[in-house]
């Protein structure tokens, strides 16, 4: 028996949207399919998270986002967001926040939304920062 999470997305095109995906981030292609556009689906995972595309299929009530960013992210952690936060906007996604560092908390990030409707939170960590200290420098700034 298998067990996991698979975050299933649908776009208007699988296809063209894993083609996106594998260009910007460190992607493992585990199964594709190469229909009529309508019936495609791709599986592949991002840093071992599976994430499973299907095409827009209205008569089977799929439907990808339309002029909307959908109120939920994937939030990355990659090695480079310089690098992979560039890549994102090359190939055309929208800057919804800025390359942000958060030296206190060892990261910085950014939110881009790609062309198919999802939002993605880059995420580089640079320092292990723990829970604890975290919470007291959240503590801190509520103080001052």
């Amino acid at each position: 028996m298998y067990t996991g999470v698979e975050i299933d997305i649908v776009v208007a095109d699988a296809l063209k949207a894993y083609t996106t995906y594998q260009e910007i981030f460190a992607t493992e292609l585990i199964e594709k399919t190469d229909f009529p556009k309508g019936q495609n689906e791709v599986v592949f995972t991002i840093y071992g998270t599976r994430i499973h595309l299907l095409d827009e299929n209205p008569e089977a009530g799929m439907q990808a986002p339309k002029d909307i960013i959908v109120p939920i992210w994937l939030n990355v952690m990659v090695p480079d967001i310089k690098e992979t936060f560039k890549l994102a906007i090359d190939h055309g996604w929208k800057e919804l926040m800025p390359l942000t560092d958060m030296s206190d908390f060892g990261v910085t990030n950014a939110v881009v939304a790609d062309t198919f409707g999802y939002q993605w939170m880059l995420h580089q960590i640079h320092k292990e920062v723990s829970f604890e200290e975290r919470q007291a420098m959240f503590e801190q700034q509520m103080d001052d």
